[in-house]
């Protein structure tokens, strides 16, 4: 039987795992090491930020770092999901109220958004969405739920406001 090189046969075995974000405040002289010394796990790379040789040279790192210290680490790569925009609204922004109805208009002009309706870049969204299912906006800040989808229009009500 062939052990892989970052599987020391005496590693504890804990249910509970620590992780670790990998970025930009972890590549600092010593940091990286002191994380695993500690007790890190698992490594986070989101690949939402930094580049492909960004995260390979920290992923490197942390393979000799935890050889060097008879360490296993995992590597846990967080891949986002599509960013799907609105187009932008005629006055600049809006305040969506709670319990408005908001519609998510595939025909609408870039710039004609205003409180009730405002264009997406994702025309294929009246085809992925169904009554009952939760679109988030703004990172999540704001919330609505799906009522209706009518020809190119989504229909929505406002969840949580914002």
């Amino acid at each position: 039987m062939t052990l892989p090189p970052h599987a020391p046969i005496h590693a504890p075995i804990r249910r509970t795992k620590i992780v670790a974000t990998l970025g930009p405040a972890s590549d600092r002289e010593g940091v990286l090491e002191a994380m695993i010394a500690a007790g890190v796990d698992v490594v986070r790379l989101n690949f939402s930020h930094g580049s492909a040789d960004d995260h390979r040279r920290r992923l490197e790192r942390v393979r000799e770092i935890a050889d060097r210290l008879g360490r296993s680490v995992a590597a846990l790569g967080d891949l986002q999901g599509p960013k799907i925009r609105i187009a932008r609204f005629a006055e600049g922004a809006v305040e969506l109220a709670e319990g408005a109805p908001f519609v998510l208009d595939m025909a609408l002009d870039g710039n004609a958004g205003d409180a009730t309706r405002v264009g997406c870049d994702y025309r294929q969204l009246i085809d992925d969405v169904a009554p009952g299912d939760r679109l988030l906006l703004d990172d999540g800040r704001v919330v609505l739920d799906v009522t209706a989808v009518e020809g190119r229009e989504v229909h929505t009500r406002v969840v949580v406001g914002g």
